[in-house]
């Protein structure tokens, strides 16, 4: 029998604000604001609380409402998601709080949304944000960690979003991958997800979930990302957001999940993620008394964590530096 495993509880260093003032929003769905310049240009989305205790988003989105921030052309939204989950937020359980019913990020398919039999909390808000989804043109998604690990954007697979990321520019490291067996994301949804459309999307995480420095990664890429929408310019972001330049990024392609079968899994060693290993054949981990290997030379190591282990869950994704 499996132990289930301990994990070293991360200190919650940020004040999670209080974003009840926001619950009327502007655009006809709670915590949704929309703003219209007035002159044509896109329509730009940064969204927060995918996962209800990835708190840096959140703290990103209120801060730019306070603010006031608003477009010189094209649209704005700003957005709180999954707010029946950050209401739940308890530090003394802090990773419980990550969804009601069912993971936001897993359900963005026409076919899902579609199908009312289906019913959750995650769900209902999913289909009460699709409408403002279905107008977007370049979307910013944040979010954090479970580990303490370097921060990374992740493009999806298409050239699109990889261009976005490189244009964005931070963090330095750019995940390309096809998402989660489980479900699709809401970077993925719909045009997002479509090399023919222009529509283009990108997900950032800044950080372990509850660190300071998750903080400022998340205002940093946000601010990077209105610039470089067009819809904004440096003297209308709030000050201190933008950091220096980032080292010069590096394509990590994700080319396989490795996915817990049963509670039978355990790593090979403390990782965080982006280790580094130079040989094909290395053991990673073990699953169901097995030894997963890596299966090329230099494999990059993923966001590993076992803090949501269960049969079915992607515990970590596998990737190749492209040269």
């Amino acid at each position: 029998m499996t132990s289930t495993p301990a994990f070293e509880a991360y200190p919650v260093e940020v004040e999670f604000p209080d974003i009840r003032p926001y619950a009327a929003g502007n655009a006809g769905i709670p915590y949704v604001y929309t703003f219209d310049s007035g002159v044509p240009g896109p329509h730009v989305m940064v969204n927060a609380l995918t996962h209800g205790n990835e708190v840096c988003g959140a703290i990103t989105v209120a801060g730019l409402l306070a603010h006031g921030l608003r477009p010189r052309r094209g649209y704005l939204t700003l957005a709180f998601a999954n707010v029946d989950a950050y209401a739940r937020f308890d530090a003394a359980q802090p990773d419980a709080s990550r969804y009601v019913d069912q993971d936001f990020n897993r359900v963005w398919t026409s076919a899902v949304l579609d199908d009312l039999s289906r019913d959750s909390s995650e769900l209902r808000r999913a289909r009460a944000m699709r409408p403002v989804l279905d107008t977007v043109d370049l979307l910013l998604d944040l979010h954090s960690m479970h580990e303490k690990s370097r921060p990374l954007i992740v493009s999806g697979p298409l050239d699109k979003g990889i261009a976005l990321a490189r244009a964005v520019g931070a963090p330095a490291d750019v995940i390309v991958d096809e998402g989660h067996p489980e479900g699709r994301r809401m970077r993925d949804y719909a045009d997002f997800g479509d090399a023919a459309s222009a529509r283009n999307a990108i997900l950032v995480e800044c950080g372990q979930h509850w660190e300071t420095s998750a903080v400022t990664v998340a205002r940093d890429s946000t601010a990077r990302f209105l610039l470089q929408s067009g819809i904004v310019e440096a003297s209308d972001l709030p000050s201190g957001w933008l950091q220096p330049a980032a080292p010069a990024q590096r394509v990590i392609r994700v080319t396989e999940p490795v996915v817990a079968t049963t509670m039978d899994f355990r790593f090979a060693g403390a990782y965080t993620g982006l280790e580094t290993f130079a040989k094909a054949g290395e053991i990673i981990a073990w699953r169901d008394g097995q030894p997963v290997v890596t299966p090329y030379d230099d494999c990059v190591l993923v966001m590993p964590s076992l803090r949501q282990l269960r049969p079915g869950v992607t515990v970590v994704r596998l990737g190749q530096l492209e040269r």
